[in-house]
């Protein structure tokens, strides 16, 4: 069979052929420009104020302006001189899913031309300006109304009394210098002037654009995903000015900021529902936007003190390894056997088997693991998702049929024909959960209690949950439209309720790949997904850095990435893409500054290189992990204000230079731990030079001592063999300690 499949190996690419690009989601609307026509009963330049908003109305050119009573010159929101502030349309629309990807075609009927102004009137607790839109010889009668969420946001509510018009529009004047950031996690861009960006939970893609071979293209297909793919698509925004709106709705919706002078936002709803934010800066928008979506649990002092260290492969292995990065002096926190459940073989290497009970063939003797491990202050992680695969016929040792009991007792999502929906992944199909089943829930959380906690394990991977379908059946009966995008926050809560039930508070870690709106309120930690194992910007080690300064402005302020990546390509054994001995040093010492440090083998481990793979990496491993360890006195100080205030341990430069526009195209380039260290990795091969720029201020290296007095200017560093860019403002009491703890550890 395997000379069969190498000799024809084209033959497997034939439904690449036929769906080249099933499961590409980029936005699929455009700018609508709509006129505005007013009458002129309505009264002339009026001000309403409701809460500490001020709301204007100028008569004579057709304008809305709201403020702020603690910075009245500041306009927070204004329409555009005569023209259209909100439209509808009649849209229908088709979506294919593919592997937890999403292609969505829009067709757009009855679009409106005009917004017609009736009467503005307020209650002294709300604005409500009513009218009609108008398409050729149709009109529909809208609503909008303004109302106070609290002190420092203003809710804006719009409908229409068709529900056919299932497409809303709000548009809004911006200034050709203001930029956009934030929408979640996005690996591409941190700046998305320019851009229109869909807002939409999936499977991120693999390359996103950055695969230029055409093997590896011809091979992923379906999967290659583009610059806006993303695990974590949030509709929430800050601007340089720090301006910030996010929307309350789940439904499918995109940000369009490619014009110079208006941003427009498409919801695909009969009901759109947004908040308009007052914030000084940045940082106080994070914390007012956080007070909705909710705020991170602070990480449990145990996983701060090293590295988890994430492997495959069984007992005798993990011995191994563990003696492997003992002997190189490396301070670990946990182990992470993402392999508990044991392994398959697919057609791109070694996988997991879904069915959430350990494998006693694939760790043996794992009682005596955990114990041997917890004496040694080092805890055990395993792994587990909202998939179930059939077992029976296909894997030979397992005591529990999982498939089968949530396919008899009716948890699993159906397709149109009442069968249960399977994903494909890989050469393997799974059913995904109905967690709109308060059974299913039930029954989901007794497994994690019974085969995860009560096995001893102190965390886990809380993986997927972006594939929920939209051509479903729910059991609660809620529209897919609407809970596709909610499904990722609701299995972060069975994670975190199955935790409390077990009476383990915070004393537990589960990270989560996808992530909704309110999905912080829930999860201890979030982690970035599948990047390639190579450089590049919108799949690789770039994208990861970008990933993680993106979230942040969004409630994912405990972030973190695989050390290396994950995603190596392969395929019938032949190697396309692995990890380099480069790649995995360089990531390495970024990671040492984020909240987490944790390593991946990544798809194909023997395929990649590992940081136990020989002793020179081990110990470039451990004194990252050293590193790592030096500033935890000031993590715990960022991870508080985390929990407290909902800002992010790792920030883009713009929240602490809000006024420096130097920083508003930064990316990957650099970022700040908290307000203190300024961080600048090596990120590209073959170098040991970085150019990084400096906000004013007197910026003092941390592995050379000297003091670069910059007034907002770029700077050549060189002699960065074996680690990153590390600087402090002069006198830092924080950047002064971490020196302090660097010299104590033996890494001076």
């Amino acid at each position: 069979m395997i000379k069969f499949m190498r000799k024809y190996w084209f033959i497997f690419f034939i439904p690449l052929l036929i769906f080249p690009f099933l499961g590409k989601s980029a936005a699929v609307g455009v700018f609508y420009d709509m006129n505005l026509e007013f009458n002129p009963t309505v009264p002339p330049s009026t001000n309403y104020t409701i809460g500490n908003f001020k709301i204007d109305w100028n008569n004579s050119v057709g304008q809305i302006s709201i403020s702020h009573l603690d910075e009245p010159t500041k306009i927070i929101w204004q329409s555009i001189i005569n023209k259209a502030f909100c439209g509808a349309a009649k849209g229908n629309e088709t979506i294919t899913e593919k592997a937890g990807s999403f292609t969505i075609v829009d067709s757009k009927t009855a679009i409106t031309q005009k917004q017609k102004i009736d009467n503005i009137t307020s209650n002294g607790t709300t604005v409500i300006i009513s009218g009609s839109f108008i398409s050729g010889a149709n009109s529909v009668n809208y609503t909008l109304t303004f109302s106070v969420k609290s002190d420092k946001q203003l809710h804006l509510s719009l409908t229409t009394n068709d529900a056919s018009y299932n497409r809303l529009y709000l548009t809004y004047f911006t200034s050709s210098q203001e930029q956009f950031f934030g929408l979640g996690e996005q690996p591409s861009y941190f700046n998305h002037k320019g851009k229109r960006v869909p807002i939409l939970i999936q499977e991120q893609g693999i390359g996103r654009g950055d695969i230029t071979n055409p093997l590896i293209k011809l091979v992923l297909g379906a999967s290659v995903g583009d610059e806006y793919t993303s695990y974590k698509s949030i509709p929430h925004y800050i601007s340089s000015s720090s301006n910030s709106l996010y929307l309350e709705n789940y439904e499918y919706s995109e940000f369009d900021f490619t014009k110079t002078d208006k941003v427009q936002v498409e919801v695909f709803t009969n009901k759109l529902e947004a908040n308009i934010i007052y914030a000084k800066n940045p940082l106080d928008a994070i914390e007012e936007y956080t007070t909705y979506s909710g705020r991170m649990r602070a990480l449990p002092n145990w996983i701060q003190e090293g590295a988890v260290i994430g492997m495959q492969g069984g007992t005798d292995k993990a011995y191994r390894v563990w003696k492997t990065l003992k002997d190189a002096g490396t301070p670990i926190s946990a182990f992470w056997l993402q392999d508990w459940i044991g392994q398959r073989t697919t057609l791109v290497g070694k996988q997991l088997w879904w069915n959430w009970e350990l494998d006693n063939q694939q760790y043996p003797k794992w009682n005596t693991l955990v114990d041997s491990l917890k004496s040694n202050g080092i805890n055990m992680l395993g792994y587990v998702n909202p998939f179930i695969v059939p077992v029976a016929g296909n894997k030979t040792n397992f005591r529990r049929d999982m498939y089968k009991e949530a396919k008899d007792n009716n948890f699993l999502v159906l397709n149109p024909e009442g069968s249960p929906y399977l994903i494909q992944n890989t050469s393997f199909s799974s059913a995904i959960l109905d967690l709109s089943d308060t059974n299913c829930v039930r029954w989901i959380k007794d497994i994690i209690k019974d085969e995860l906690i009560a096995r001893g394990q102190s965390g886990w991977m809380a993986d997927f949950a972006e594939a929920m379908p939209f051509d479903v059946t729910l059991k609660n009966g809620e529209s897919p439209m609407i809970y596709h995008n909610k499904y990722p926050e609701e299995w972060a809560k069975i994670n975190r309720e199955a935790i409390e039930e077990a009476g383990f508070g915070d004393s537990i870690v589960f990270f989560c790949r996808s992530g909704s709106v309110k999905s912080p309120t829930y999860a201890t930690l979030f982690w970035q997904g599948d990047q390639l194992v190579d450089w590049t910007k919108n799949d690789g080690f770039k994208s990861a850095v970008t990933s993680l300064l993106s979230s942040g402005l969004s409630g994912f302020s405990i972030n973190h990435s695989d050390i290396g990546g994950y995603t190596s390509i392969g395929f019938l054994g032949i190697s396309l893409l692995s990890r380099s001995k480069e790649l995995l040093y360089r990531w390495m010492e970024m990671s040492a500054f984020t909240p987490v440090f944790r390593t991946h083998e990544g798809l194909g481990p023997d395929k990649n290189y590992q940081v136990y793979q020989d002793t020179a990496t081990a110990k470039h491993f451990a004194r990252n992990a050293k590193i790592y360890k030096a500033w935890n006195f000031y993590r715990k100080q960022l991870i508080q204000e985390a929990t407290t205030k909902g800002w992010p341990v790792c920030r883009h430069l713009f929240l602490q230079f809000p006024n420096d526009a130097n920083t508003y195209n930064l990316s990957f380039e650099e970022f700040m731990v908290g307000n203190e260290l300024l961080v600048a990795p090596v990120m590209n091969p073959n170098t040991t030079s970085i150019s990084v720029y400096l906000p004013a201020g007197k910026w003092e290296n941390l592995w050379t001592g000297n003091v670069i007095n910059s007034t907002g200017q770029t700077f050549q560093i060189n002699g960065l063999n074996n680690k990153a860019a590390v600087f402090f403002q002069q006198g830092s009491a924080v950047g002064n300690q971490f020196k302090q703890n660097l010299i104590d550890a033996g890494i001076f």
